[in-house]
């Protein structure tokens, strides 16, 4: 990440130190920088799987 910012500044893009510092090679996308999470989760089918057979032997 140091050398792509090195790169933008020498390009003469303005990279502001504080913007750098918030920087994280960590994936974060569902964070937003004033600490809140939002996490947009699928819809899944169905509901609570079937409870296994108190009779049934585990190879069945």
């Amino acid at each position: 990440m140091d050398a792509a910012v090195n790169q933008l500044r020498a390009d003469g893009f303005d990279v502001r130190d504080e913007d750098v510092a918030r920087l994280s090679p960590f994936v974060r996308h569902h964070i937003n920088m004033h600490g809140r999470c939002s996490f947009q989760l699928p819809d899944l089918p169905g509901g609570l799987r079937p409870l296994r057979d108190k009779d049934a032997t585990d190879e069945e």
